[in-house]
């Protein structure tokens, strides 16, 4: 449960945007996004190691 406490004479606005943030760095949706399907377990291992490759490529070639 998020809680956001509203200062004095603060706008909601301000608030508002402090409550996305909060909640945007709790990962809640992107898990929801992430259980709106199934993927098996090893397509899910195949693309965390193929994206692992392509960090690893692309910071290799900014060292250089």
């Amino acid at each position: 449960m998020i809680i956001i406490n509203v200062k004095d004479n603060e706008s909601v606005d301000k608030a508002l945007k402090r409550f996305k943030k909060k909640f945007e760095r709790t990962g809640v949706l992107k898990q929801l996004r992430a259980r709106t399907f199934f993927q098996k377990p090893s397509v899910t291992k195949r693309k965390q190691r193929e994206r692992a490759v392509y960090k690893q490529q692309l910071f290799a070639t900014d060292n250089y």
